[in-house]
This record gives structure tokens, C-alpha cells and sequence, in this order.
């Protein structure tokens, strides 16, 4: 049985898609019971750069007014596009301008060719851990003491102020994406309300979380505060051949996000029932779903009235 009341989120549209049809998605998952809607933190297409895209803060920030109940947040922040203190200024604002509905979600960073392309220094993997490790720091004190210092070796605040605070008490969850056992997981550990994995890991899924629960272990944080949330693929049709078509779209629209066809939530509504059980029963106890570039209305109704609603 999941920890947490099971959680359901959606990837919301950016790559070649209008501002229209990211109001549409978002209104639409905000009506139909979804818990959440998510943007990527990406300044071009992947794998394509010349695809255009929204930046994901600002989309984010847009949206804002626009919804009343759905949680907002980006999957994820890379740590080294903004200074955390700026940051955690800026995270403070939109969950003011949310009415407390900002969820913070951070990564390490991987895009080489983006950092490249706008002029960001790429250093190796262990220097942006370090960053991603210092900057949460950083950003609960932010949100938390007042002044607010710290001096790291990567960054560094003297006597900040980051007023007004944020709506949420005693901040907003802190979403950590990755999946290295060492470092990210420790860090998990120490900051996050929140850890999500990506689809390739889902089969290391169980080993995964024995190392986290002995970070926590480690940092005295209880392990069943933190919620696991699995970021996969999704689709749904009332017939098997049409999910499978709409399946197979998906995992050619988005490779990189492919986890093989066993391990994304697909299929007749009964059959994603089912498959969404598999992942609570592996400890999950959030879904974030991305239903293809531009999602179908009719397809995350048929899902929310289905699927989400079996688990309410």
C-alpha cells in the first residue's frame, strides 16, 4: 500500500506548441482532478534545438492565474541556470502569486549542449552535485531564517532577505529529480519532500529506494515523509489496439523518456488501473504522466475519469 494518497500529475505541452494549447492542458487537468502540472526547465528542443520551446519559468508564472487548484512546478530546475539565492526569491513570488500551490523541483543539470549554446560554464558532474546540494541549502534558509547566510564553495548569500516568505508553511515541497545512488540520493535525503525518477530507472526501482531509506537512515530523516514520485509515459484508449497505437506514438515522439513497453502506464483503462497498482506497489506514491508533446483533451479525460478516479 502507497505511504501517501496517491498523487497524479501531467506533463504540460512546450515543445512546438502555442501558449493556447498549454492554457488548454492546464485548465483542463485543473478540472478534471489532476493533482499537478509540470514544464521542463529547457531554452531549446530536445533532441531537436531548432524546435521551438517555452521557457518553463515563465510558463509556469502565466499559468498561475489562469488555474485555482492544481500544483505548479518543473521538472526540473537546473541548479545552474540561476543563482539559488535569485531563486528561491523567485519561488517565494509565484507561490504568493499561486496562493501556495509552487512546488520547487531541482536537478543537477545535463544538457551539455544547452549549457554550451548560452554561455553556462558545464563543469563535471561532482562540482554540480555540489552546486544542487549547496543551493537547496541555500534556498530553505532563504525561506526560512531572516537575515539569511551561507558560504559555500560554490555559492554563496550574506545577510539575504527573501520577503514577502512563501504562502506554503514551512516552505514548498522541494522536488529532487535523479537517480544517483551516492550523491543525488543523499541529497534526496537531507532536502527533498519530494524524489522523482525517471522511466529507465524504474526496473532498479526497489534497489533504489533500500539506498535512500539508508541515507535517511544516515541524516536521521524519516523515510516515509519523503514522497516517490515515478515520471513515465502514458497512454489510454478504450480498445487494446488503439492504446497500443497511441503507445507507440508516444515512445517515438519521446524516446528518451522510454522505459519499454512493460513499464509505461498504457492501455485500456482497466489494463492502466492495473499498471498504476504495479508502481504503488513498488513503493511509488506519485505519477507524473506525459501523454505525448501536446496532449489530447479527450485523452486526459478519459484517464482522469478512469483511471484517477479508481484510486480516489
Amino acid at each position: 500500500m502507497a505511504r501517501h494518497p496517491i498523487r497524479f500529475g501531467v506533463c504540460l505541452p512546450q515543445h512546438g506548441s502555442s501558449w493556447n494549447d498549454v492554457v488548454t492542458v492546464a485548465q483542463a487537468c485543473d478540472r478534471l482532478g489532476y493533482d499537478s502540472v509540470w514544464a521542463v526547465d529547457h531554452f531549446f528542443g530536445i533532441p531537436d534545438p531548432t524546435q521551438p520551446i517555452l521557457e518553463g519559468w515563465t510558463e509556469l508564472t502565466a499559468l498561475a492565474p489562469l488555474t485555482g487548484r492544481i500544483r505548479l512546478g518543473h521538472l526540473v530546475l537546473c541548479v545552474s541556470y540561476r543563482h539559488p539565492g535569485v531563486l528561491a526569491k523567485m519561488a517565494a513570488t509565484l507561490d504568493q502569486i499561486s496562493g501556495g500551490r509552487f512546488v520547487l523541483g531541482m536537478g543537477a543539470g545535463w544538457h551539455q549542449q544547452e549549457y554550451h549554446a548560452y554561455g553556462i560554464p558545464f563543469p563535471p558532474i561532482g562540482t554540480r552535485l555540489k552546486e544542487l546540494d549547496e543551493a537547496l541549502t541555500i534556498i530553505r534558509k532563504m525561506w526560512t531564517e531572516e537575515p539569511a547566510s551561507f558560504f559555500g564553495e560554490q555559492f554563496h548569500i550574506e545577510d539575504a532577505y527573501c520577503r514577502p516568505r512563501p504562502l506554503q508553511t514551512p516552505h514548498p515541497p522541494i522536488l529532487v529529480g535523479g537517480t544517483g545512488e551516492r550523491v543525488l540520493l543523499r541529497i534526496v535525503a537531507e532536502h527533498a519532500t519530494i524524489w522523482n525518477n525517471l522511466g529507465w530507472a524504474h526496473r532498479d526501482l526497489t534497489r533504489k529506494l533500500d539506498v535512500l531509506r539508508k541515507h535517511c537512515e544516515h541524516v536521521k530523516r524519516d523515510f516515509d515523509s519523503i514522497e516517490i514520485s515515478q515520471q513515465t509515459l502514458a497512454a489510454i484508449a478504450e480498445s487494446e489496439d488503439e492504446a497500443r497505437r497511441a503507445s507507440d506514438a508516444i515512445q517515438a515522439e519521446l524516446p528518451f523518456l522510454s522505459s519499454g513497453r512493460e513499464l509505461i502506464i498504457a492501455g485500456t483503462p482497466e489494463q492502466c488501473i492495473e499498471r498504476v497498482q504495479r508502481s504503488l506497489d513498488m513503493g511509488v506514491t506519485s505519477l507524473i504522466l506525459s501523454f505525448g508533446r501536446n496532449p489530447r483533451v479527450e485523452t486526459l479525460e478519459l484517464f482522469a475519469e478512469s483511471v484517477v478516479a479508481a484510486f480516489r
